[in-house]
Parts: structure tokens; sequence; C-alpha cells
């Protein structure tokens, strides 16, 4: 599209001036710009740039976790490298990433699996959809309007995820009651900490009954991207 080439040499210009802190972090990664998903895009934009207009992110994350024999649940969590641009050493999932420009949900699923954390495409291709996580926050005048397509994938037991592209120094295993503690800390990435919460809550590990915030957890997780 000519529009999208436009755009693109004058965001091309003003990341050699050097004038815009956000594009430092250039991926060279093409985003869909669409009033929402599934509309036909109205053109592609780098995906470094696409908060200062608040244009919609879409991404997806993957929950990993097993299940023993006695039903005891664990989650697959990976430490995020101390060379990320953002958000470096915290706690994220076993793989997640953003939906570039032509790039089907599942394939990105699939994509991230086996580059983040090495998991043979014939796991990967059994995550299951089970939720989207929506928000939108503003930091340093820049707008992150993001919706994240969430899945579950029940891992093998005798599985363990290897790092595989740099992104992550390394996994762990946690037994699910520890990783409801670490959600309320600032150990996690916060959007990691959102879709880990929406585990929590679809699979009965918070109980309404005792959990005073948890229609204020619901209302949170599931906003709508105007």
């Amino acid at each position: 599209m000519r529009r999208s080439e436009a755009v693109d040499d004058v965001l091309q210009t003003l990341r050699q001036e050097g004038s815009l802190i956000c594009l430092e972090g250039w991926r060279d990664e093409k985003s869909n710009v669409m009033p929402k998903f599934g509309d036909r895009p109205l053109m592609w934009m780098e995906r470094a740039a696409t908060s200062l207009f608040g244009v919609k992110q879409y991404g997806v994350h993957i929950n990993g976790y097993t299940v023993s024999g006695n039903g005891r649940v664990c989650m697959w969590l990976a430490r995020r490298s101390y060379n990320k641009q953002t958000y470096a050493g915290l706690l994220d999932h076993v793989a997640a990433g953003s939906l570039a420009a032509g790039d089907s949900i599942k394939q990105t699923v699939v994509k991230e699996c086996l580059e983040e954390a090495c998991i043979p495409v014939a796991i990967a291709e059994k995550a299951q959809p089970v939720s989207t996580v929506s928000y939108t926050h503003v930091y340093d005048e820049e707008v992150f309007a993001k919706s994240l397509f969430t899945f579950d994938l029940e891992l093998p037991m005798d599985f363990k995820p290897k790092v595989g592209d740099g992104e992550v120094q390394e996994f762990y295993l946690l037994p699910i009651d520890k990783v409801e503690e670490l959600v309320a800390t600032d150990d996690f990435k916060p959007n990691c900490a959102m879709v880990v919460l929406d585990f929590l809550i679809r699979h009965s590990f918070i109980d309404p009954d005792i959990e005073p915030s948890y229609q204020d957890f619901m209302t949170g997780l599931h906003q709508t991207l105007e």
C-alpha cells in the first residue's frame, strides 16, 4: 500500500533523527492498522511506532502447564533475558508474541512456541484458544491498546522447554499456588500477570467467595478497546 510506505518513510526519517525514544526499539515487524480485529487492514505500520498513534495491537500468550497423575497443576514460566529492550529480567509466559501483518493467530502460536521455547510443532498445535485479555495504558505520551489471544497448552510431564531465540534467560516449572503468589508481585511482566490471572480464574484457583476483588479482576481483564 502506498499509504503504508508513505508513513514508513516518515517514521524512518524520525528514527534516523533520533527524536522519538520509542523508535529506538525498531523491530522491522509490520503490524496491521484496522478499526477492529478481523476488519480489512487500512495499512501496516512498524510495530515500534504503533503506540505513538494509539493503534490497536494484537498478540498471543500461551499458558504452558502440566498436570500430574494426582491432579497437581504446575505452570512453566520464563525469565526474560536481561538484554531485552523492555521488561528485562521479569517473569513471562513460556511463549508469547505480537501478531505480525499477514500471520494468523495459530501460526503465531506455533512460531513463538518453537522460536522461544523449542516446543515442537506437534505439541504446539495442541494449544487451545480460551480467552482474550484486553487493556489500554498510557506511558510517557504513548498509548498502548492491546488485545491478547490467550491459549492453554498442557505440556507432557517429561517435556522441558529450552531457550531458543535468546529472548529468555531460563525456564521454571512452578506449582500453581506459587504462581498465584508471584502474580501479585512486581516480578511479573504486567500483561503476562493479567493473562496468568485469567488462567487462575478460569481454572477456579481463585474463589469469588474468598477474593473480594473478583469482579474487578474480570472487568479489568476484558476491557473494550475504543
